[in-house]
């Protein structure tokens, strides 16, 4: 009687789950599976592939192919951009060859998936740090680029073995140990699928660099005068909330800019500029006089050292500080007033004429 076999009459029909169980021609130095019982795959990346691989039902074969992985019956194992190839010792003298493709993608899929990856910082960085992130599979699904096959035909699998049923113990095993590689270098899964681990992390750093720089010019354009001055400028922003809030209409004049309070104490450390305020405070609005304002407020501020200086020596003679305070203060307000409007009795002007609120003074105690 012939034996079964291809060409002979007998196949698939005869043996469901391929052709019975014939020992194995052992392998010094092949590859052999770290995973001694149980399920093989530490990581997610590589439990979901056999989790894939597993749902196809392929029986009892899949259970020889765990065996021959565990016994070291693959020789060779090589990840190519598109394919698997490797070599598997049968129970005949010459090994099988062994391939599994899988569909490469496309530069375009390649571009949109680059992009999300690296507008998305913390993935960029798990990536750029050697990991592999959960969230990647859902990025490729998300752009209609599966990053694990979804069904048994995605994949483009041949054995030299005589077996007709595909797949075989020897893909079988090429999967379990495949699994395993992947756990070793994740990556290797993004290269079968056509990217090279130094290729994509080259580009994704390319692209986080590009949107860096993109940041920096719109951060000067928009605050150019913040930008001149080293350290953060959150507190002035913050502090500047409630005046950004106000809508400025025409009646308002430069005048208004008094009427928040009373304005805080300058550092007196003789290190710091004392126009350091006006230095890290944005430009206002053009309700409060927008760069003109600061213009007009720089000399005032040069003069507060020595206001603050002749205080500090009525305070020493006995005089109080708070009429002194108030005194320096009110002084302050109308050489503003006299820079801005003219001084009391001009009738000239560079414009139409504003309404201005008449400034409160402190009344003097003695």
């Amino acid at each position: 009687m012939t034996p079964p076999g291809r060409g002979s009459g007998w196949g698939s029909q005869d043996w469901p789950d391929g052709f019975p169980t014939s020992r194995p021609i052992p392998v010094q130095g092949g590859l052999v599976a770290r995973s001694t019982r149980g399920g093989i795959g530490e990581q997610w990346w590589s439990r979901r592939f056999i989790e894939v691989m597993e749902s196809f039902a392929l029986g009892g074969r899949l259970t020889r192919g765990r065996n021959y992985a565990r016994k070291g019956q693959v020789i060779s194992l090589e990840v190519e951009p598109g394919e698997v190839t490797a070599l598997v010792q049968g129970s005949r003298a010459t090994p099988y060859k062994v391939r599994i493709g899988l569909t490469r993608f496309s530069e375009l899929i390649w571009a949109k998936a680059e992009v999300v990856l690296a507008e998305q910082a913390i993935h960029s960085a798990r990536l750029l740090a050697g990991e592999f992130p959960p969230e990647l599979e859902p990025v490729f699904a998300g752009i209609g680029a599966p990053l694990f096959p979804g069904r048994l035909t995605d994949l483009k699998m041949s054995c030299s073995c005589p077996d007709p049923v595909i797949p075989c113990k020897h893909l079988a095993a090429v999967f379990y140990l495949l699994a395993e590689r992947f756990d070793d270098d994740p990556f290797l899964i993004l290269r079968w699928r056509g990217r090279p681990r130094e290729a994509l992390l080259d580009r994704l750093r390319y692209l986080r660099a590009d949107d860096l720089s993109d940041d920096a010019d719109a951060e000067t354009e928009v605050r150019p005068a913040a930008a001149a001055v080293a350290g953060p400028v959150l507190s002035a922003g913050l502090a500047l909330e409630a005046l950004e809030g106000q809508t400025a209409g025409p009646d308002r004049g430069v005048s208004d800019f008094w009427t928040a309070g009373d304005t805080p104490s300058l550092p007196t450390h003789p290190e710091l500029p004392v126009d350091l305020l006006l230095r890290l405070l944005p430009v206002p609005g053009a309700g409060l006089g927008g760069s003109r304002l600061l213009a007009q407020l720089g000399p005032l501020y040069d003069q507060l050292p020595a206001s603050a200086a002749r205080s500090a020596s009525a305070s020493t003679s006995g005089s109080a500080s708070g009429p002194t305070s108030a005194s320096a203060s009110g002084s302050a307000r109308e050489a503003l007033s006299e820079r801005v409007t003219g001084p009391p009795g001009s009738s000239e002007s560079s414009g139409p004429a504003r309404p201005t609120r008449r400034v409160r003074k402190t009344p003097e105690t003695h």
